[in-house]
């Protein structure tokens, strides 16, 4: 078919295609793979931004989270800083997470910064948007060791993580003591302990703490009451000092904070001593909710002088807050610079006081769904929801906490017999967040349980155990293609600038419901932002859209823009005057292009490839020739003498330590990815006049390393390589005597395939263009690792590798027909094949045979290799890599075993039917499992051993947009699989052939020796002894061996649905046919009339089975029971023989047979 006219024809192109139906590998190059989410435990260490000291990529997400251990803090200092300025850093911007405090920084406002976090950990996010890429940043990070004084400790009861004094340190018998210690509260408890020390006997040495009688103090094992100089209500969540003295001599108490000096006498206590090498630890049986800070003892009573005069840099001479002196869990130490007696690390940088919203979101407001259910005897509905609202301000009033009541819903209940009348009831607590404050779920569902009898008070009860407090969810982070909207907080707007003019922005708000006070986010305001569709575009004007396209083509884009961005394009190129500098630019803005998916270019490909072709006709260069690279495209342009043409030759490849193709003129390149030569008799065969031949200036040559501008299949082949394309002038040329000769290198290596070469004709599919193979041939020159076609005309060519020729009666409707047709029969198989094996498991006298015990090792086999490849595929999605690889050698190895007894199936029956008379195998079925289990498990641990990697993720008919794949946790290298699977079930399947005649023969021959059934009676018998043995020796599985040629479709076909049902007819067949089983199933499993009474003795059917088996039984053995089970009994001394592979069963069946 003749190309299509005008100044768009391609005039040559090469396409090589690889039929392959494994994994089309998708290769990722250049920084942009760099793993930047990472977890850092150095000490020290340094973080770039990817490709730095390069500009780093668009559409970037990052985050480094560096972790120290207990008692060490994060010091992160930046030495190179360059990013994209914005107000507000709404485009490029790297956010410091410090612990408590979030920090964003862009521009070059970072350079010098050096940053210390509040805790062991700090988190380094960096986020680029679709444009203007910056040089980016290099920070150094360390451990810096922080003085016990710079930590507040969490006070935990238990599981693990409790303080403690360290063991190297050993207490005194204290006859006086003075402790100190700071203190704050989150929730006030009926019973909390601040510390505990313990004697060597585990008896309570000191205590101090409260319980539902008050504050106390237990010294030796006395408890002391000191409610009257201390009470648990003078903790509070402000951290507070506090000193405690004992005086053995008189048992006086004295307590000293807030200025104040209170004392009094525990007479119980005189006399006493807190006992010497015991065990100090925080909290107690009921730990106080809070944080400790300072704690310090001293083996003397201070005076009210003494204490008065105490300062940070009093030691305590007994237990001073030093790390030397504690054993810390590393989550339950906090630094807080606030601390009374902190030191500031050196090298810090005070952070930035404004909040323009980093992170999530200014922490300003927090906001809690409270929700729970009062009940009233009468009360009108409206006086319900007043009392309610009251309840709730008074509650929340005069708090510790700034919070504020809004949004009260009251909603009445059905009210039954004489029950009262139930109202749900939800409010919005608003938390105005102040610094170093916190408040959690716990303190607020405290707050309510504790002013539940105000509501008494009214009338109203509330519910027990119907109160939840809940903090109202982030919104989460969504990515609509060009915008990604980070995970906000509730109420917080976030600002993005728009797409493609940054200098507008687009808002977004994170919302509550006031229905269900939920959080979701509300529509884009794109109301300032404009669309690539207005950008006008003139000669004057060109470089700069270029500039602006190219900026917005760095970043994916949806269908619907990137269709935008080729109409501008093409409307560029037309208007503008090409140069050079401007065409390295349009060149880049179509490889950006290329990048996207085969769903979103589907509309677009044909306009794109045509501008492509523009393009090259309209460059206005100086010299012989000129290239230009690009990632997915590159382009060589050569000055032509048309009156001295002798021929010339283009080469694509990939020069090293480069990424990008290049074209090269007259070389000749070892291995090159693509060549085209072009014979000097080229234009001989053209009809030109002179003035048309003088017009011919230049010849034309284009390398797609990237295909998705192309269909990816046609007639069941698939293209898995590059295309490459060539034009001389504007002339379509056809009818050559001496043809082109055009050469592509394959991706891999092909040892059975059959190329064809095609090229791309744009009159098909309604211009859409497609392959068409007239006027080309494959080379006898080809070889495995490349194709070389001979075309007698330019226009687009390729190369398609049909592998066994399957692929030209596959389309992808039976594709899916056959996936349909093997999940459905597995599932099914898997169902049958858990029932056959649960009818021998429950019933023991069906399962005393040999056969009927092999039968049941083979069911388990079928069974756990359909649940396993069941769920591969979902596996699979999970992306795990060592799942993968793990489900991929379980399913090898349970085909392996289903394989194997298969083998053992048959291997039973030479010995039961050939090897009849003087056998005997000690362990039968032992040695039996040995092998059906073991010898897999050998096979499948030697292919690890070697090569783990041999498994793994295996993505059929994946394009690179990812759309229309299956994945699937497989065998990936083809040695392994021709080797293990191939190999394997070749010597089983002609083994089990070889017994499936030999036992067809037996049938055959002691049949024939009846004359008292008809011709038709022996043909349906055997035909049923046939079907049986066909699945129980696998046979079935022979069709994978014949799916080849013209019948490969019908051979795929059967071979689904036979095998994928394989354990529903061996359900049938061995199973539910058989004699025996049904009358289990009737004796246990029916009632009425169709239930076997207990009369029919098992032992009748046991002695009637050591009767000569005649050919009806051997029949009957196959057809209605496991083969084995009755074919053994053809005669008394075969019955003798057979049964004796057990010395237990030797003697009792050799009796039972007289």
């Amino acid at each position: 078919m003749a190309p299509p006219t005008g100044g768009g024809r391609w005039r040559l192109c090469h396409v090589v295609v690889l039929l392959l139906w494994t994994t089309l590998h998708r290769h990722v190059l250049g920084c942009s793979s760099t793993n930047c989410n990472l977890n850092l435990t150095e000490a020290q260490g340094g973080i770039t931004s990817p490709c730095y000291p390069q500009k780093y990529p668009n559409s970037q997400a990052c985050k480094w989270i560096m972790q120290a251990p207990a008692g060490f803090i994060i010091q992160l200092s930046f030495l190179d800083f360059e990013m994209e300025e914005a107000p507000g850093c709404i485009y490029d911007q790297v956010v410091v997470n410090t612990g408590n405090t979030d920090v964003k920084f862009c521009g070059l406002t970072a350079n010098g910064l050096t940053l210390n976090s509040t805790g062991n950990v700090m988190e380094l996010s960096f986020n680029s948007d679709f444009s203007v890429q910056k040089k980016g940043f290099s920070v150094s990070f360390r451990h810096v060791a922080v003085a016990l004084r710079n930590q507040k400790v969490k006070i935990s009861g238990g599981h693990g993580q409790v303080t403690m004094v360290a063991s190297s340190l050993s207490l005194p018998a204290l006859s006086h003591l003075t402790l100190c210690f700071e203190v704050e509260r989150n929730i006030q408890k009926q019973k909390e302990w601040l510390f505990t020390y313990f004697d060597s006997s585990s008896n309570v040495g000191l205590s101090l703490g409260s319980s539902q009688a008050g504050m106390k103090m237990i010294v030796d094992g006395v408890s002391c009451s000191i409610n009257s100089v201390l009470s648990s209500s003078d903790f509070t969540s402000s951290m507070e000092s506090f000193c405690v003295v004992w005086t053995s001599s008189t048992g006086l108490v004295a307590v000293y904070f807030n200025g104040n000096y209170l004392t009094k006498t525990c007479p119980s206590s005189s006399g006493h001593s807190v006992p010497a090498g015991g065990q100090f630890r925080l909290g107690g049986q009921h730990s106080f909710d809070g944080y400790i800070y300072n704690l310090r003892l001293w083996d003397y009573a201070m005076t009210e002088q003494q204490l008065q005069a105490l300062t940070c840099d009093t030691v305590g001479n007994v237990v001073d807050w030093d790390n030397s002196h504690w054993t810390i869990p590393s989550a339950l130490a906090h630094t807080d610079a606030t601390l009374s007696c902190s030191v500031s690390p050196p090298g810090t940088t005070p952070l930035p006081t404004s909040c323009d919203s980093p992170g999530l979101g200014c922490p300003e407001e927090l906001f809690y769904r409270i929700q729970f259910v009062v009940e009233d005897g009468g009360s009108a509905p409206s006086a319900v929801e007043r009392a309610v609202v009251l309840w709730l301000n008074q509650t929340f009033q005069n708090w510790t906490h700034s919070v504020s009541v809004d949004n009260v819903r009251v909603q009445q209940g059905a009210a039954s017999g004489g029950n009262p009348t139930s109202y749900s009831c939800q409010a919005l607590l608003v938390y105005y967040f102040i610094a170093n404050e916190s408040l959690g779920e716990a303190a607020v569902s405290a707050r309510l349980s504790s002013r539940e009898g105000l509501m008494a008070a009214a009338g109203l009860q509330i519910k027990h155990a119907s109160e939840d407090v809940q903090l109202i969810e982030n919104c989460p982070e969504e990515n609509p293609l060009p915008y990604r909207w980070p995970e906000s907080r509730p109420t917080v707007t976030r600002h993005l600038p728009c797409f493609p003019n940054k200098d507008q922005s687009t808002s977004r708000t994170c919302l509550i419901n006031a229905q269900n006070y939920s959080s979701h986010w509300s529509a884009a305001d794109t109301s300032n932002c404009t669309d690539i569709d207005t950008i006008e575009v003139s000669a004057e004007n060109a470089a700069e859209v270029a500039e602006q396209l190219a900026n917005i083509t760095n970043t994916e884009l949806p269908s619907e823009e990137v269709s935008k961005v080729v109409a501008k394009v093409q409307e560029l190129v037309n208007v503008a005057k090409i140069n050079v500098t401007l065409a390295n630019t349009v060149v880049t803005i179509i490889s950006n292009v290329m990048s996207s998916s085969e769903m979103a270019l589907a509309a677009t490909s044909e306009m794109a490839l045509k501008t492509v072709d523009e393009l090259v006709q309209k460059i206005e260069f100086e010299g012989p020739s000129l290239s230009i690279s690009s990632r997915h495209l590159a382009l060589g342009i050569s000055n032509l003498n048309a009156s001295v043409f002798n021929g010339t030759s283009f080469s694509a490849f990939i020069p090293p330590n480069a990424t990008d193709p290049q074209v090269a003129f007259e070389s000749e390149r070892l291995h090159p990815l693509a060549q085209v030569t072009l014979p000097s008799s080229l234009l001989s065969s053209v009809s030109l006049s002179d003035s048309d031949r003088a017009s011919l200036s230049r010849i034309n040559f284009m390398f797609f390393k990237k295909t998705n501008l192309f269909q990816r299949e046609q007639d069941g082949r698939s293209l898995n390589s590059y295309v490459v394309a060539s034009s001389v002038g504007n002339l379509s040329i056809r009818g050559l005597t001496e043809p082109v000769e055009i050469q592509i290198a394959h991706v891999s290596e092909q040892f059975s395939s059959r190329p064809v070469c095609m090229f791309w004709d744009f009159s098909f599919n309604n211009g859409g263009g497609g392959w068409n193979g007239d006027g080309c041939r494959v080379s006898k020159e080809s070889s495995i690792n490349k194709t070389i076609c001979l075309c007698d005309h330019l226009t687009h060519f390729g190369i398609l590798m049909d592998i066994s020729g399957v692929s030209a009666h596959i389309d992808s409707r039976n594709n899916k027909i056959l996936t349909f047709i093997t999940y459905i029969g597995c599932g099914i198989s898997a169902i049958f094949s858990a029932a056959t094996l649960l009818t021998y498991i429950a019933f023991e006298k069906i399962r005393r045979d040999y056969p009927s015990k092999i039968l049941m090792n083979l069911s388990t086999s079928l069974l756990f290799l359909n649940m396993v490849f069941l769920l591969d595929g979902w596996l699979a999605s999970l992306e795990k890599r060592w799942l993968c690889l793990s489900v991929a050698v379980f399913l090898h190895y349970f085909l392996l075993t289903s394989f194997t007894w298969m083998g053992l199936e048959s291997v039973h029956m030479y010995i039961a039917l050939v090897k009849v008379f003087n056998t005997y195998i000690r362990r039968y079925i032992l040695k039996f499992c040995i092998v059906g289990w073991g010898l897999p498990a050998l096979v499948v641990g030697i292919v690890i051993a070697v090569d783990k990697n041999s498994y793994g993720l295996q993505e059929y008919g994946k394009g690179e947009s990812g759309d229309g794949s299956s994945e699937l946790c497989w065998i990936q290298s083809p040695v392994v699989f021709y080797t293990t699977c191939v190999g394997y079930f070749c010597l089983v399947f002609l083994l089990n052939v070889a017994m499936f005649i030999v036992v067809m023969l037996q049938i055959c021959g002691r049949n024939g020796k009846r004359s008292n059934r008809s011709l038709r009676e022996e043909v349906l018998r055997n035909l049923r002894s046939v079907i049986s043995l066909s699945f129980l020796l696998g046979m079935t599985w022979g069709f994978a061996l014949f799916a080849w040629g013209p019948v490969s479709l019908a051979f795929m076909y059967l071979f689904a649905i036979f095998n994928s049902l394989q354990g529903l007819f061996i359900f049938i067949f061995h199973c539910a046919l058989k004699e025996n089983v049904q009358k289990q199933w009737r004796r246990y499993l029916c009632c009425g009339r169709f239930k076997l009474s207990d009369n029919s003795d098992w032992s009748k059917t046991a002695t009637n089975n050591t009767k000569k088996v005649s050919s009806e039984n051997l029949g009957k053995s196959l057809s209605s029971s496991s083969f084995g089970s009755s074919t053994a009994n053809w005669t008394s001394k075969a019955k003798a023989t057979l049964n004796p592979f057990s010395k237990r069963h030797s003697t009792t069946e050799t009796s039972s047979s007289q």
